[in-house]
């Protein structure tokens, strides 16, 4: 199978094609507007339903929340708590649909501790709701993709987990989720929805909606940040899957309706894997929110916080406030205290949390404790809340609602259709040995390619057949082979230093140097690949290097604020339009 790559050129046949939908009878079924998980599924949930579909999205691909979440795929077990069964057995569903159909190479079983405290009572009321977790996992149907839960001793606890202090349980239940890098399975569903047709265009932002006479949302005019090109796009309906710019968005429609969205910030630490020993993951209750302590690969991910975001909304900070109350928090039940110096890396994103109710005059449709869909005029449909996990659901309900009755007639199919990578699997994970020794890497590297890209290594293992320095290790960050910065220019829609760094790979924050030492590398391998010439090679070195160090001058600052000065001083290579409330383009019929 031909499997089709995000490319600069692809990106320009997809301009091609949203300036060509201006012309009467040329109009797209479906313009999606957000890059993020929802708006990636809900493009693949529409070009799979036979639609014609353009996504945009005014950064890279997955570069706001959707690249900054827990990087998590599970039920929520503190909804159990408030009695929502439907909403966990739903999650627990998507869950199992992407571990063991969808998404199997993206999306790994990780395991957690929940300490008890209490002998008995707490034994029993954790044990029931976990026991009821794992029911509510097993009513769908099909053969359990993870294990039933398990009660352990103080002794079974400390065998899987030995840097627990040893008073701070006297036991634990240890259940199942799983996990995903959040950023790769945002930019492979939208891989997926180009490969099945959709026109998707990164750096390019909305700048206002098209009406008609009567109100209705008839398309919208949007701007290519990378060349300045602005033009229409006509369709029948838009679909504004924009997260906590939700209400930016919603006002250039010019209508008084829509959804309430308020920001809440979320941060997260990295530390060495060495530095903490555990085997398993460990969730903890605070007084402001879970706290977890996950094993991802060469180190741990503990996070979250739960806090008012009140700045500008692209560029979320975490402050030496934020850390430390992580640090304090994760302290609290480690045996071997970490400090400031342990963490080598960390980020933050903003949570779109939906407020009760909508604006006058708006129509919703499915609305949940976690996501509602709705239009606050004619031809403009909006969805907010909701999680990562159950990204597909509300894909669904946002097709559904913008195709009204005739969604009846062409409905979902996406839990039926593998994202690219997952088919064939098995086969390539069979020959990994062999494919190992063929290029001279350890189980280690084949388990790392494998997780990335599934069954479209062999794109990559041409790429080194052709060119064998490619399979060498980035000399500045030996966790990437050169090749994964090249196929992310050539396969993945990388159009900057930037992309590669943050969100193709995970540099920025697995790295105490935030990947400094392999930028140089990095940008030659891109240059030739984007056309790059010596002055653009050295601003995007010169950008990202800004960028690294005014992060890091942030999370010495106390408050969001300040720390947001700081990062904001940090220059941008295609900075987003300001835009005024209620930029709509009237008169178009």
């Amino acid at each position: 199978m031909t499997v089709t790559g995000l490319t600069a050129q692809a990106r320009s046949n997809a301009l091609d094609a949203l300036r060509a939908s201006s012309a009467a009878g040329h109009e797209l079924d479906v313009l999606v507007v957000g890059g993020g998980v929802t708006g990636a599924g809900i493009a693949l949930d529409a070009i799979t339903r036979g639609l014609t579909v353009g996504i945009v999205e005014a950064q890279d691909w997955a570069s706001g929340t959707s690249s900054r979440s827990s990087k998590l795929v599970h039920g929520g077990l503190r909804y159990l708590q408030m009695l929502d069964f439907h909403l966990v057995r739903e999650a627990l569903t998507e869950r199992d649909l992407l571990i063991t159909r969808l998404a199997p190479h993206l999306v790994k079983p990780v395991s957690f501790l929940y300490p008890l405290e209490h002998r008995v009572w707490e034994r029993a009321y954790v044990g029931a709701g976990v026991a009821l977790y794992d029911t509510l996992a097993s009513v769908n149907g099909r053969r359990r993709a993870l294990p039933i839960h398990r009660h352990l001793t103080r002794g079974g606890m400390e065998k899987l987990f030995p840097d627990l202090k040893h008073d701070a349980a006297i036991g634990a239940v240890r259940y199942w989720d799983a996990s995903v890098d959040d950023a790769r399975l945002t930019s492979t569903l939208i891989r997926t929805a180009v490969h099945y047709g959709a026109h998707a265009a990164s750096r390019t932002q909305v700048v206002a909606m098209s009406t008609n006479a009567i109100g209705t949302v008839t398309g919208a005019t949007i701007k290519d940040l990378e060349s300045g090109e602005q033009m229409e796009v006509r369709a029948h309906s838009v679909i504004n899957a924009t997260g906590v710019w939700t209400e930016q968005t919603e006002a250039l429609a010019g209508s008084e309706g829509g959804l309430r969205v308020l920001a809440s910030k979320g941060i997260h630490i990295v530390v060495p894997r060495d530095r903490i020993a555990g085997d398993v993951g460990l969730i903890l209750q605070t007084e402001k929110s879970v706290l977890f302590i996950i094993p991802w690969s060469r180190y741990w991910v503990i996070g979250t916080t739960d806090t008012p975001w009140t700045q500008e909304l692209q560029h979320p900070v975490a402050t030496s406030a934020d850390i430390d109350y992580v640090i304090d928090h994760a302290n609290a039940v480690l045996s071997r205290p970490i400090t400031r110096a342990d963490v080598i890396g960390h980020w933050a994103g903003l949570r779109p949390l939906l407020q009760p109710g909508t604006k006058e005059g708006t129509s919703s449709a499915k609305v949940s404790r976690e996501h509602t869909v709705a239009s606050p005029a004619p031809g403009l449909v909006v969805i907010a809340g909701g999680k990562l996990t159950t990204y597909r659901v509300m894909a669904k309900d946002a097709v559904d609602f913008a195709l009204g009755e005739r969604a009846a007639t062409s409905p979902s199919i996406t839990d039926r259709v593998p994202l690219l990578g997952a088919e064939g699997l098995t086969v390539l994970q069979r020959k990994s040995r062999s494919i190992a020794k063929q290029y001279g890497w350890n189980q280690f590297r084949m388990d790392h390619l494998l997780h990335r890209y599934g069954s479209l290594l062999p794109e990559l293992l041409a790429m080194v057949d052709a060119d064998p320095s490619l399979g060498e290790p980035l000399e500045g960050a030996p966790a990437y082979l050169a090749v994964e910065v090249a196929y992310a220019a050539t396969h993945e829609g990388a159009l900057h230093l930037d992309d590669v760094m943050m969100h193709r790979t995970r540099l920025n924050y697995e790295q105490a140097d935030r990947g400094l030492a392999a930028v140089e590398q990095i940008a030659d391998i891109l240059t030739p690949l984007l056309g790059w010439d010596k002055a653009q090679r050295a601003k995007e070195i010169s950008i990202y290097r800004e960028r690294a160090e005014a992060e890091e001058a942030a999370e010495h600052e106390l408050d969001d604020e300040s720390a947001e000065i700081v990062r904001l001083r940090a220059a941008e290579l295609a900075p987003m339009v300001s835009i005024a409330a209620g930029s709509s383009v009237g008169g178009h019929s």
